[in-house]
């Protein structure tokens, strides 16, 4: 796989926290977002395929069963979101408001 976050893959992503990594996935939505609204398509693309590479980082390192269902589980949704025909009824804000949880909860345990 080609990594935009070659650092992150190489060995930081595992040392973060799951919160952390959570809440660095959600910097990438945000961008995805922020994209998609400017109707930037060729920007947003890109930020929702670093999404995935975080998504998928996580997927390949963390062996939590309730942390890769969720993550799993985010992922689908996502790309249903992104790509697909929104069957999961996904909006912006709801998205923000998820990430955000987490957000907060890696900066309130740091």
């Amino acid at each position: 796989m080609n990594y935009q976050h070659k650092d992150l893959a190489a060995k930081r992503w595992r040392e973060l926290s799951f919160l952390e990594q959570m809440a660095n996935i959600g910097s990438e939505v945000e961008r995805m977002l922020n994209w998609r609204i400017k109707k930037n398509y060729d920007y947003a693309q890109k930020a929702f395929e670093r999404t995935l590479e975080l998504i998928d980082l996580t997927l390949d390192i963390d062996k939590n069963y309730a942390h890769l269902k969720e993550v799993a589980r985010v992922r689908e949704a996502l790309v249903d979101d992104f790509t697909g025909a929104n069957q999961f009824i996904s909006s912006d804000n709801s998205w923000r408001k998820y990430f955000l949880s987490f957000a907060y909860a890696a900066r309130k345990n740091y």
